[in-house]
């Protein structure tokens, strides 16, 4: 209780002042949420490609030259020659849909395929009937599931662009426009050798990736890796052996994600087993579903974290106020009062961050505040995925760890305890303490405030409102919401330090 005690003042206050500068939060944060509808974004031009890349330390890989890379025709080979006839002539009948797609990908590979992933997390965020066997062809993209998704994805994306790095500077062959001034290249010119494709790369890990998790999808995904591979030859950018090299690395690097992934203990996270039920506390959790149906993922505590667990787990939160003592009842009594009186601006701020069922969930929603970021710094394709990798690792092991804590002390949600509370949002299928959306937040602030110092102080705000909006709406109490913005800032700590051992320049 000494740590709850020690930081309640202060989050108090700061709680309090955020209901004075709402206002001023609705035009920071409200531009957050990204149209995932095919946005336009202008081409990527970053001023630095990050040359040294291919020497930073990977993440499943042991080491950036571990999966070999053909060696490519000289330039002079009539191999290559025939090549940038490919291209001349494709480029030759540009058709309006051809030059679009070109538009789309030059914004950005890593951020693109981020778009949709979050597209396809929020098709399969819905719930399964209940009493339903599991359908591995149509996973539930819930929360934790989609945070584990967005971090394999961020890892394998990430793994191939520093392999590829590597082997772009072992080879240094020249891009296209380059050999051929009668190549035109459309879009800005980079200083990167051109084999094997960043983008191949990008596309073949990604769709590995997000065909393992939604099976269904594969038509689709295949079509979009085929068009951005293929943007990048009617661009000029690449001849097709880059395409072809890139896309073998990129789809061998996914194979090492998706095989650490077999082995993450993910699929006993749903207690089929049901261990949960004996758990012996004072007053426990009951699901609040009608019909009822079982807890969302009880095991999840469990899973293999991405960072160091050690460290992690000597973070977690301690126990929560006990069910009927008076720090208790005074929390449960603020979560009525402001459910019986919410105003205009509570209710926003708890529909603005509610990332519910249809939605990228809450680590989607921070990917996005992250791709905002992103784009305005205009980072090469490398430290995108760096960065990508950085926050989502995080998010999922803030899942893991915010998930062994729902179910080690499975504290009732406060409408369970006073029924007469109106909630503002669905109310969760699983234990009260600590706040998963404040946890989350915690570690997202803290790693993206890291990357981007200059906006370290609004994250820090759009943390403390995604923690308070859940009070808003009345599905936790305020010693949740504390105590897991604490538990995530400590994630986001272990995530940085790892950062400062990757050999990025910071």
């Amino acid at each position: 209780m000494q740590y709850l005690k020690k930081f309640r003042q202060p989050l108090r206050l700061q709680f309090i002042s955020l209901l004075f500068t709402g206002l001023t939060l609705v035009g920071l944060s409200s531009c957050e949420k990204a149209d995932l509808s095919n946005p336009h974004y202008e081409a990527a031009n970053p001023q630095d490609q990050d040359l040294t890349g291919g020497t930073w330390k990977t993440i499943v890989l042991n080491s950036s030259s571990v999966i070999p890379v053909a060696v490519p025709a000289a330039t002079s080979s009539p191999a290559y020659q025939q090549e940038l006839s490919e291209i001349k002539g494709l480029q030759a009948q540009l058709s309006s849909s051809q030059r679009e797609n070109i538009s789309y990908w030059a914004s950005g590979a890593t951020l693109r395929w981020n778009e949709i992933c979050q597209q396809l997390v929020s098709k399969y965020n819905v719930a399964p009937v209940v009493g339903a066997a599991p359908d591995p062809q149509s996973p539930f993209a819930n929360p934790v599931v989609a945070a584990r998704i967005y971090a394999l994805l961020s890892v394998a994306q990430y793994d191939a662009l520093v392999s590829a790095w590597h082997h772009k500077s072992q080879f240094n062959r020249q891009a296209p426009a380059k050999t051929d001034n009668q190549v035109k290249l459309l879009i800005p010119a980079s200083n990167l050798s051109s084999y094997p494709s960043e983008d191949a790369v990008v596309a073949a890990a990604s769709v590995e990736i997000l065909k393992f998790i939604f099976p269904k999808e594969v038509e689709f995904l295949n079509k979009k890796a085929t068009e951005h591979q293929e943007s990048r030859l009617l661009a000029g950018a690449n001849v097709r052996s880059d395409l072809t090299a890139g896309a073998a690395l990129g789809k061998e690097v996914a194979l090492k994600v998706l095989d650490y992934a077999r082995k993450d203990r993910m699929n006993q996270a749903g207690d089929a087993k049901n261990t949960w039920q004996q758990a012996v506390v004072p007053v426990k959790w009951v699901s609040l579903e009608v019909p009822v149906r079982g807890p969302m993922l009880p095991l999840a505590g469990n899973v293999k974290t991405w960072y160091d667990s050690t460290a992690l787990m000597a973070g977690l939160p301690g126990p929560p106020p006990a069910v009927g003592s008076a720090e208790f009842n005074r929390d449960l009594a603020e979560v009525r009062k402001i459910a019986d009186n919410r105003t205009r601006e509570q209710w926003r701020i708890a529909d603005f961050w509610a990332d519910g069922a249809g939605t990228p969930t809450p680590p989607g929603h921070w990917n996005q505040i992250a791709a905002s970021l992103i784009r305005k710094k205009q980072y090469s394709e490398i430290r995108i995925a760096r960065t990508f990798a950085l926050l989502n690792r995080s998010l999922f092991d803030a899942a893991i760890c915010c998930w062994r804590t729902k179910y080690t002390y499975f504290i009732p949600r406060p409408s369970q305890m006073d029924p007469k509370i109106k909630t503002a949002t669905g109310i969760p299928n699983f234990p009260s303490y600590t706040s998963g959306h404040a946890t989350f937040s915690g570690a997202a602030a803290s790693v993206l405030g890291h990357i981007f110092p200059e906006d370290k102080a609004h994250l820090q705000k759009q943390a403390e409102e995604a923690a308070l909006s859940r009070l808003y709406g009345g599905i936790h109490y305020r010693f949740d919401n504390e105590a897991g913005l604490i538990c995530g800032q400590g994630i986001g700590k272990v995530a940085i330090q790892w950062s400062k051992t990757d050999g990025s320049p910071q």
